[in-house]
């Protein structure tokens, strides 16, 4: 089996929201849907079906976290020993070399990727690119715009 890598930072968060989802999100959608019944014919009750889409959805959630908490491999970002090599978990503080924007991206797993938050997924072109390489040198990104150039600053390894 392909254990999915995520960061013990992240692993804590997934728990954080398997367990909002379980203690508080289902009991409220349980209350929903029996509060919709109530209403009478559920063929037309837009609330009922509203109740049920977001169970279903809820559902489907816990079952994904539960997977990933249970066969992903957790890797502590802080106990590696890379030394300015850029791997999992890596924070990662870039120049781009054709516009000198500095950016930082911490590489991730899959499921903690939220480009909002400057996370990025290890299976991501910019990702793969990085990984391996070392403060200074030049990673070189396939992206929708043509090949980016990106120099590695710094790369350093706190959650």
């Amino acid at each position: 089996m392909n254990r999915a890598p995520i960061t013990a930072k992240g692993a804590e968060l997934l728990s954080a929201e398997l367990l909002r989802l379980k203690t508080e999100v289902r009991p409220q959608i349980i209350q929903d849907i029996s509060t919709a019944r109530e209403h009478g014919d559920l063929k037309e009750n837009a609330e009922y079906h509203a109740a049920r889409e977001q169970q279903s959805f809820t559902e489907g959630r816990i079952q994904e976290l539960e997977s990933v908490l249970s066969s992903g491999q957790i890797i502590d970002v802080q106990s590696l020993n890379v030394q300015g090599r850029v791997v999992f978990g890596a924070k990662v503080e870039l120049e781009d070399l054709e516009t000198e924007e500095i950016v930082i991206y911490q590489i991730v797993g899959d499921i903690e990727a939220d480009i909002k938050l400057n996370k990025i997924a290890v299976s991501s072109p910019i990702a793969r690119a990085l990984i391996g390489k070392e403060e200074g040198d030049v990673a070189v990104v396939k992206a929708p715009s043509g090949l980016r150039e990106y120099e590695i600053i710094a790369a350093t390894y706190t959650d």
